[in-house]
């Protein structure tokens, strides 16, 4: 076989590969705008890509670098709030993505510090601390984020053009969380991703072999704090309005409950994390209205069912909506 027939075929394959994880969102998108209304299912999937994009950051420290992490809601934060700022003080919204990137980026640096001499469920801990640390001096820094009272972000704007429609929101969402899955699948597949993956199945035997597990733990933090960056800048945006509380611990157990319900070792898994984080509690809700009587009423149902529909996925699909059946790694990491 020729070079140039070899490559042609890849190239097919790829094609045929990205069909496949393209057309199930597309029909699900299609249903639900025929049964929700277009704006209302645009709505959902603008939520859904940007949920995904936080999906990813929890996907690279948990699910590849194998690190415990119950803070990453305060990365969101940071991106969200540096967005918001930067905006506030007249920073056109595409020129302040990067410097809320970096925020997430550099909170990640931090939040990796102590691996250095911790590991496992004390240092699953110190990234909780830090996530309460950071709310509370979002709290406390009131001159610049309004404290508690929170602050109000302006639409997403790029070249005089303002993303106000739901559609352009979903469209703007849709496009970041495709490039942040481009980007995550490269670096699965480099010596960064082999690095993580190596960390994660034997820290002993890494070392061993010239990897430096701090370094390489921080590297993933860094990069899920990048994630965590764009995914809060996006949703300041898309919800109009920020406060610390919105960042609590409560978001931190979601994010990590995404991953986990999607599955933790693959990029796809952030996607279906996200579509059952944000759009079952709406359909139970939804569903809720159907019931007879009392049923409708009771206090807490929508909890009970979501927390039932949780427990069957974890039974029904342990390793996850995207795990089953395949491989681990990069090469498992398609059909996002």
């Amino acid at each position: 076989m020729s070079r140039s027939t070899g490559d042609a075929m890849a190239a097919r394959e790829s094609v045929l590969r990205t069909l496949r994880s393209v057309l199930p969102w597309a029909a699900i998108l299609a249903f639900a705008m025929g049964v929700l209304g277009a704006d209302y299912a645009l709505g959902k999937a603008t939520l859904v890509a940007t949920y995904a994009i936080a999906g990813l950051g929890v996907v690279i420290v948990v699910g590849q670098a194998g690190q415990i992490a119950l803070g990453q809601a305060a990365l969101v934060a940071l991106g969200a709030y540096a967005q918001a700022v930067l905006v506030r003080h007249g920073v056109p919204a595409a020129l302040a993505l990067p410097a809320a990137v970096a925020a997430g980026a550099l909170g990640g640096a931090l939040a990796s510090l102590p691996a250095r001499r911790l590991g496992g469920l004390y240092f699953g801990m110190s990234t909780l601390a830090f996530a309460l640390i950071v709310e509370e001096a979002l709290v406390r820094a009131e001159p610049l984020t309004h404290g508690s009272a929170g602050m109000t972000v302006a639409a997403f704007s790029i070249l005089g053009w303002r993303a106000e429609s739901t559609l352009a929101q979903a469209v703007v969402s849709l496009v970041a969380f495709s490039i942040a899955v481009f980007g995550c699948n490269r670096l699965l597949r480099s010596r960064h991703g082999r690095a993580w993956r190596a960390v994660r199945d034997d820290e002993v035997a890494a070392a061993a072999c010239g990897i430096a597990p701090a370094a390489v733990k921080m590297q993933a933090f860094v990069v899920g704090g990048a994630l965590s960056g764009l995914a809060g800048a996006l949703y300041a945006h898309w919800i109009g309005f920020i406060s610390p509380e919105q960042f609590g611990l409560v978001f931190s157990f979601e994010l990590l409950m995404l991953a986990f319900i999607g599955g933790a070792r693959r990029l796809a898994g952030a996607a279906w994390g996200a579509l059952v984080i944000v759009v079952i509690p709406q359909a139970i809700a939804i569903l809720r209205d159907q019931l007879p009587g009392d049923w409708a009423r009771a206090a807490g149902l929508e909890l009970v069912l979501f927390g039932a529909v949780i427990v069957a996925v974890v039974l029904l699909r342990p390793c996850g909506l995207a795990g089953a059946g395949g491989r681990d790694g990069a090469a498992g990491s398609h059909g996002a």
